[in-house]
């Protein structure tokens, strides 16, 4: 591939992509090339003028009338609804709330709940630590026995998963290496064993395709500010199948799943429906920047976003292969791209100090322990020039030996 690419022809390919013109809806800062949307996305225009006016209008204007008046009362589900679309859910299976590890937290409790006689969650030791720390401080408050039972590397999850298990709880999209799990398999083989099954799809929603429902998921979570573009620290999302609704009992029982909040009963009766997963007051100008990120993918055909993911990231790994040999990189994502997300992950002796240089010179990865680079291909903004541009920089740091400067070894609070 790489003895016929060359910067023309990505600009070429740019110029037949049918997703380029969403670039444009994008604030993209000049001369960086950002291939890190897997862990925080891009804001859009939109956004910006949005949140600005929930703040001046509804906030500053109607200020209480507007839990009423501007619907801030019914947008967590409002707001959930427009995303069902995305992962394969139906309306009133998908809210907007709290944080991915609380959400985490509710649904794990939830899912022993209903398997009362079963003390196992399964779970991958790869997986995003905060599930599994979830998990396990859960296990320590309940106090019953419970095991959080963890598939090494190397081993088969299915191998995992027998008539002790409860919930079996996996990211669909490895946080580190972009390896994709077989929903339809594991959800299977799940409730082949009476067990529930529970997906996290922070790496999954917006960047490829998915169906919970065509695959029979019970539980779902993710977050919104990756490939969802929703902002910083932007609430997560629910999901809870139609057809347990009724009888799932979340821990968190604040007065927003209580089935009348303004009654003032103090006795708490649960919601109908997925409102019962809710727990305090919605974040609404969080609720808001979600809200409208979430426009951008009106009319977008997610086959023609995965089309250009696999194509952003074998043109990458190819590019990195012929043009950085001999720099030590090691490639740990699937070569197979119907197994792999929208990221590509090398390894390298010196991952954290290549990665700064590499932010130095205006690409923004990110770096993941013990010596991962990560780059994550959003097909709403990448263009494949930036692809060849990235690799040009990477190739200029390698050959010059710039990532040896002591200054990209200095290490932040985040790395």
């Amino acid at each position: 591939m790489t003895k016929e690419i060359s910067r023309a022809t990505c600009l070429e390919m740019d110029q037949a992509d049918p997703l380029a013109a969403r670039r444009d809806e994008f604030v993209l800062p000049e001369n960086i090339i950002y291939l890190d949307g897997n862990s925080l996305g891009a804001m859009t225009h939109a956004v910006a003028a949005n949140v600005e006016r929930t703040m001046r209008e509804e906030w500053a204007q109607g200020l209480i009338r507007s839990w009423n008046e501007a619907n801030w009362i019914t947008k967590a589900m409002k707001v959930g609804d427009t995303l069902a679309g995305l992962i394969g859910a139906d309306d009133g299976e998908v809210v907007v709330c709290d944080s991915t590890s609380v959400n985490v937290y509710k649904q794990l409790a939830a899912a022993l709940d209903m398997r009362p006689d079963r003390k196992v969650i399964v779970s991958e030791a790869g997986n995003f630590p905060t599930d599994l720390y979830m998990a396990q401080g859960l296990i320590a408050h309940l106090d019953r026995g419970h095991e959080l039972r963890l598939v090494q590397p190397g081993d088969s999850v299915y191998d995992a998963i027998d008539e002790d298990v409860a919930v079996v709880m996996l990211t669909h999209v490895d946080f580190k290496s972009g390896l994709i799990h077989d929903m339809d398999a594991v959800t299977r083989a799940a409730h082949d064993a009476g067990a529930l099954m529970l997906w996290d799809l922070c790496h999954t929603a917006g960047a490829m395709s998915v169906n919970l429902n065509a695959a029979g998921a019970d539980l779902a979570i993710g977050c919104t500010y990756k490939y969802l573009n929703g902002g910083p620290g932007a609430p997560a999302f629910i999901f809870v199948a139609a057809r347990l609704q009724d009888q799932i009992r979340q821990p968190l029982t604040g007065w927003m799943g209580h089935n009348a909040p303004f009654a003032f009963d103090i006795r708490f009766e649960p919601a109908s429906g997925i409102e019962r997963m809710l727990s305090g007051s919605h974040g609404i100008l969080g609720l808001s920047a979600v809200e409208t990120a979430l426009e951008v993918w009106q009319d977008v055909d997610m086959n023609d976003i995965r089309t250009k993911s696999i194509a952003l990231c074998e043109l990458f790994i190819d590019l990195v292969e012929t043009r950085c040999t001999g720099h030590g990189f090691e490639l740990i994502s699937p070569r197979d791209a119907s197994v792999r997300g929208s990221q590509i992950s090398f390894i390298h002796a010196h991952g954290f100090e290549i990665m700064q240089a590499l932010i130095g010179a205006g690409v923004i990865g990110d770096y993941r322990e013990p010596n991962v680079l990560r780059f994550g291909f959003t097909p709403l903004y990448v263009r494949f020039v930036d692809v060849w541009d990235a690799v040009d920089k990477l190739t200029t740091i390698m050959d010059g030996n710039v990532w040896q400067d002591p200054k990209y070894a200095i290490r932040g609070a985040v790395t």
